[in-house]
């Protein structure tokens, strides 16, 4: 059996007896398509165009689309198998959609923090964050189109955003300390690329 970076078993998003996730560019070589996925990645992200609230899971998914539409067929679509990264068990499949539905009525609720001061801003967006991630609704690129969502949380809330300086290893730890709720380190990481308020 098979066994992906995520401990899914045999993936059938996978091809046969490899980790490496089925393509549109027909890469069987997984650092292979790490580079090519970066590259055309990077790309779709800086053509992407900002967009006013509603911020939903529809919203969510056409951001993943949008990012990954010339790598994976399944780009913009909910997973279909359960997943888990160490001893992180993500949200089952088939709660997915309510859960992630459950976090965005709340982000509504809340005027999707529009009118929230920088501080009570930053320790709400980094909450959302961490739990937008324990749902883990893509199969992959959940990070970059998370990351992609937030700018545009934090754009339309009247911030500044800044992503320079922040390390992947950095998020990485990030959400394995909110997998227990500790928030702190996340929320740092949101203070240090979350500007002055554009409002001022």
């Amino acid at each position: 059996m098979a066994l992906d970076k995520y401990g899914t078993g045999d993936d059938p998003y996978c091809y046969p007896g490899s980790n490496v996730l089925r393509n549109l560019l027909n890469i069987e070589d997984d650092e292979e398509l790490a580079e090519a996925e970066a590259e055309l990645t990077e790309l779709a992200v800086g053509e992407i165009e900002f967009d006013a609230p509603p911020y939903d899971l529809d919203y969510f998914q056409s951001l993943h689309r949008q990012v990954f539409e010339d790598v994976y067929e399944w780009a913009g679509e909910l997973r279909s198998i359960d997943m888990s990264k160490g001893t992180t068990r993500f949200c089952t499949c088939k709660r997915i959609e309510p859960e992630a539905n459950k976090l965005f009525r709340q982000l509504a609720d809340q005027n999707y923090y529009d009118d929230y001061e920088r501080e009570a801003f930053v320790a709400a967006i980094a909450e959302f964050y961490i739990e937008m991630n324990m749902v883990h609704p893509f199969r992959e690129g959940n990070g970059r189109a998370q990351r992609l969502l937030s700018e545009h949380i934090i754009i339309n809330a009247g911030f500044e955003f800044d992503l320079e300086g922040i390390t992947q290893q950095e998020w990485v730890a990030a959400n394995i300390a909110g997998v227990s709720c500790d928030y702190e380190p996340m929320t740092a990481l949101f203070d240090r690329c979350i500007g002055a308020s554009l409002n001022d």
